[in-house]
């Protein structure tokens, strides 16, 4: 894995973290095109860059979240399903699923019919309800599916919160702080697990992917924000499908 790799896959982390297509399957394609080898570095290198979005979040809604507690609590409390479930299926996870094309192109392919089925047959009564702790916490198991490379951790999240009748943008805005503590969880473990036993130049491979992934997470928030105003999920849908078609045809034929 060199720099130039390093750049790509920061921008594809950074543009997909918090679209419902998921970043860690377009991460692994991603890897598959470029030509990159499965490594315990490159299962460790996507999770790190994550912290680069994080920071992108951060840096956008830092006045939406000081001082808001209310906020806070509510996002801590839908972070419990993640950090037991992630505790638990850590190991399993990054053995056996990450890095797995099959699984990838199959979540992404299903999880597009959903998402399109969804947005046209699922009709709330009340689709402006606030979130309460009992609905974040929900939020909170629907996030765990995106232990399945594929799923999409915002895709399930912001789905799982329109069943529950929460309004589109106020679900998308709490995905985005969601992934504040889940993503800084999964860094943080894979960092201690790895012992940080990374050589200068791996180092360096991991800051130049989060500085990347930074930048273009800024850009796609706010992309993606000004996007729903006025549009459904269903385009995002559409494509999942076609990727995961064109992918599962090129893997077995």
């Amino acid at each position: 894995m060199n720099i130039a790799h390093s750049i790509i896959l920061g921008i594809v982390e950074g543009f997909t973290e918090f679209l419902p297509i998921s970043s860690t399957g377009h991460l692994i394609i991603a890897s598959k095109i470029l030509g990159i080898a499965d490594s315990n570095f490159l299962s460790s290198f996507e999770i790190i860059i994550q912290l680069g979005a994080i920071l992108a979040v951060i840096t956008l809604f830092f006045k939406e979240l000081w001082g808001k507690w209310d906020i806070i609590k509510k996002v801590f409390i839908a972070f419990i399903p993640t950090i037991v479930i992630g505790l638990t299926a850590y190991s399993f996870v990054k053995k056996y699923l990450i890095g797995n094309i099959t699984l990838v192109l199959w979540s992404l392919l299903i999880g597009g019919i959903i998402i399109v089925l969804f947005e046209k047959y699922f009709k709330s009564d009340d689709n402006t309800k606030n979130i309460n702790f009992k609905n974040a916490f929900w939020l909170g198991v629907f996030q765990t599916l995106a232990f399945i490379p594929g799923v999409s951790r915002s895709g399930a999240t912001i789905i799982g919160g329109i069943a529950l009748g929460l309004e589109k943008k106020a679900v998308v805005l709490f995905s985005f702080f969601l992934a504040i503590p889940t993503m800084f969880a999964a860094s943080a473990l894979d960092i201690y697990k790895s012992n940080f036993s990374f050589t200068n130049k791996e180092v360096l491979i991991i800051s130049i992917g989060f500085i990347t992934a930074y930048i273009t997470a800024i850009i796609a928030m706010k992309s993606f924000l000004k996007f729903i105003q006025n549009n459904s999920f269903t385009s995002f849908g559409i494509y999942r499908i076609i990727i995961g078609i064109i992918g599962l045809m090129i893997l077995y034929f």
